[in-house]
């Protein structure tokens, strides 16, 4: 049988970028302390945090409900490098190992990445040499294992794959949802993954939340099959199933989301062939949707000169299904209160530059313009 990086490590990885937090937006460590304390006590050991996470609040929630408190050989720790995001230049980029372990106080990382490659941020990794500097800092014994995070199209998969062969492993948004999605390829890539032998970290198993709270079409498919199971189950099971990975990284906001993948991945059992046809048919349904499929990862805010909340108006605009106009108009004034209104758009494109989803903001803000302005 093929053996694989990670191999015994269990199916489930905690993922700290959606964190619980506090009345005045910040994390909340004390529920975060109790959520790494079940997840550890479950027997899993994978946390997934990074440098951009929260400005760094992500990683320093790791320090106090994680490191502080664990012994270092008791669990594995994940952080990643940025250099299209706030790193002016080959110095700063590098300077961000040396930030996340004084954040993390973790001494080293078992798993390193360079995050979020996309086609439009790949030459700063070649231009600041970090390909170089990842190999260094395993040499030193800094990283254990390091690989990159990757948000594209399967050919540039393959390049980078064909370019650097010592890669570890790689991170690819696997989710039932995209498993054919012609805007992410989710198999495809997975599948170049396989051919390159290296082993998967899979992210954004239930997109951002939309398939643990998916539409009703969707809804209807899951309970009829087990009316017990959570519609998450289903998502975080069918990427656990698949082949090669090393685990799947849950981003986990409340003790009870926690509670609820502890109950069907302490005892992972992958999905049997009558439950690969109801994940059929739940694909069917979704493929029928005309919904936004963005997963709330803020990419797209970072940059956004008007300060207009994407993810959030968007969340709006899918959620309006079965809603009163008057309600959905009453989201979208919350969801934009203080900060700039999908009107505000002056379509310079950094958000579609750097949206992993690769969606057509622009467009979907002038909709939403209309529709609730």
């Amino acid at each position: 049988m093929e053996k694989y990086l990670g191999e015994n490590t269990p199916k489930l990885g905690f993922g700290l970028m959606r964190l619980p937090k506090l009345p005045d937006g910040k994390i909340d460590v004390a529920q975060t302390t109790q959520m790494v304390d079940a997840f550890m006590a479950a027997g899993f050991t994978y946390f997934d945090t990074a440098f951009v996470y929260d400005g760094g609040d992500s990683e320093r929630a790791a320090k106090a409900a994680l490191v502080d408190r664990y012994p270092r050989n008791s669990y594995t720790l994940a952080t990643k490098l940025n250099a299209w995001l706030g790193a002016p230049d080959e110095k700063a980029a590098r300077q961000q190992f040396e930030t996340s372990l004084e954040r993390t106080g973790a001494g080293y990382f078992d798993y390193y990445l360079l995050h979020a490659i996309q086609r439009n941020n790949t030459r700063v990794y070649d231009d600041y040499r970090l390909w170089d500097f990842v190999k260094e800092l395993k040499e030193k014994g800094l990283v254990k294992h390091y690989g990159f995070s990757f948000h594209a199209d399967p050919p540039l998969l393959d390049q980078l794959l064909d370019a650097h062969p010592d890669v570890d492993f790689v991170q690819l948004q696997i989710n039932y949802a995209d498993w054919e999605n012609p805007g992410v390829r989710s198999r495809e890539c997975w599948e170049i993954a396989r051919k390159h032998q290296k082993p998967v970290v899979i992210m954004e198993p239930v997109k951002g939340g939309v398939l643990a709270d998916p539409i009703p079409e969707v809804l209807d498919v899951l309970k009829k099959a087990d009316p017990a199971a959570s519609p998450a189950s289903w998502a975080v099971r069918f990427a656990a199933s698949l082949e090669g990975v090393i685990t799947v990284l849950s981003g986990m906001s409340t003790l009870a989301q926690m509670e609820d993948n502890l109950s069907y991945m302490k005892d992972f059992r992958p999905l049997s062939e009558n439950e690969q046809a109801v994940i059929r048919r739940a694909q069917a349904a979704l493929n029928n949707d005309r919904s936004i499929p963005c997963t709330a990862c803020h990419y797209c805010t970072a940059g956004c000169p008007m300060g207009i909340p994407i993810p959030e108006i968007f969340h709006v605009a899918n959620h309006q299904r079965g809603n009163a106009e008057f309600r959905s108009r009453r989201e979208y004034v919350i969801a934009t209160e203080g900060r700039g209104k999908a009107s505000d758009c002056v379509a310079c494109g950094q958000c579609e530059n750097a949206c992993p989803q690769r969606l057509p903001i622009i467009r979907h803000l002038k909709e939403c313009a209309a529709a609730y302005e």
